[in-house]
């Protein structure tokens, strides 16, 4: 691929996250990406034939440029409450600046659990590998007995859903203010790893 058609793809991945951020996959048309991206329609199915693959590779495009990083936060040697504070605050910036992130996992998880799985490790996350950090900071004593699927549940789950549930979480507790929400969302970089390691603890 050459230079010129690596622009052009980044430049329709950036325009089709923009689109797709504001209609949602369905509301989505391949024109308005087309649009947005500066190029005609024809060009835009040469690269992506449909607008599922679209989404796909804009998925995979933001997921690409986080996961690896926190992969190899995981598994370094830093303190485990590092750890959890770093990935937490981490994670949090990522789902902020990508909040369709979110709204792909909950539609692929209905409809295509596999192509989501394969996506995650085509990324470069080895679950066994976080699930061994989990355990082995329960080995040494650094948290109380647990399973560490639960820590990674409870984990993911305290991040991901007020950035997924913010048109109505946004209206339920800061009346409808997008600031005040988001001066929220920045609060629980401290607050949720806090709850975390106050729950794990000896």
């Amino acid at each position: 691929m050459t230079q010129i058609e690596k622009d052009t793809e980044n430049q329709i991945l950036e325009a089709a996250k923009k689109v797709f951020l504001e209609k949602g996959m369905t509301g989505a048309r391949m024109q308005e990406i087309a649009d947005a991206a500066g190029i005609n329609k024809s060009l835009l199915h040469y690269y992506y034939r449909s607008k599922d693959k679209l989404f796909l590779a804009v998925f995979r495009f933001a997921v690409l440029q986080f996961l690896p990083g926190i992969q190899e936060m995981i598994t370094s040697d830093i303190h485990f409450e590092e750890k959890i504070r770093r990935f937490v605050h981490r994670y949090i910036d990522i789902l902020m600046e990508n909040p369709f992130v979110p709204m792909f996992i909950i539609q692929e998880i209905q409809r295509d659990p596999d192509r989501l799985f394969n996506a995650f490790i085509d990324a470069g996350i080895k679950p066994d590998e976080i699930l061994s950090q989990f355990n082995e900071a329960i080995e040494n004593d650094e948290i109380r007995n647990i399973d560490p699927r639960d820590l990674v549940v409870n984990l993911l789950s305290l991040c991901i859903f007020p950035v997924a549930a913010q048109p109505v979480m946004q209206r339920l507790i800061t009346d409808n203010n997008s600031d005040v929400y988001r001066e929220f969302i920045e609060k629980r970089k401290e607050t949720v790893p806090e709850f975390i390691l106050n729950a794990i603890k000896k």
